[in-house]
């Protein structure tokens, strides 16, 4: 498949998923109104990068979709679901399956998924962390609360990547 067509799967799919969501929320379903958020924007987007990368078979998607789709996941949870943490252990655990994905496909990314699924399991179920571990959760309050500024450092950083 050509990389014309691989840029015309992956908008299709996101022009399908946002024009789904946009006419859903126009009906005004009352069971749907829990989905009529921006959480669920970013399950949307992140679902056409994964079906983008399964229909293509273009890997380069996988991680980026992975990612996208926990964090809706993660974010449309925590206001729904009472058993669900906030917590930053979460986000650990989400890069780590996606690296593991990843590496499914890849065979490229297994160390940095294991760490991050450990660390992220360790840190969400530990009932007391050491002292040692204080550190990354301030680094992660930080995190939280300037995130739109790690995502304008990250899309910079795509932007100078040289590819």
């Amino acid at each position: 498949m050509s990389t014309l067509n691989k840029n015309h799967t992956l908008l299709g799919f996101l022009f399908i998923g946002l024009g789904a969501y946009f006419f859903l929320r126009h009906l005004n379903i009352p069971h749907l109104q829990p989905f009529y958020s921006w959480p669920f924007l970013l399950v949307l987007i992140g679902a056409a990068f994964l079906f983008h990368s399964y229909v293509s078979r273009d890997t380069s998607s996988l991680f980026t979709g992975t990612i996208v789709t926990g964090f809706g996941i993660h974010f449309l949870a925590v206001d729904q679901l009472a058993f669900w943490r906030d917590h930053w252990g979460v986000y650990l655990c989400i890069v780590g399956a996606a690296f593991l994905l990843q590496y499914r496909k890849t065979k490229k990314g297994l160390v940095p998924a294991l760490v991050l699924l450990g660390t992220g399991a360790f840190v969400l179920f530990s009932p007391t962390l050491p002292a040692w571990i204080q550190w990354i959760n301030q680094f992660f309050l930080l995190i939280e609360r300037f995130w739109p500024l790690v995502l304008i450092a990250f899309g910079l950083y795509l932007l100078k990547k040289k590819t």
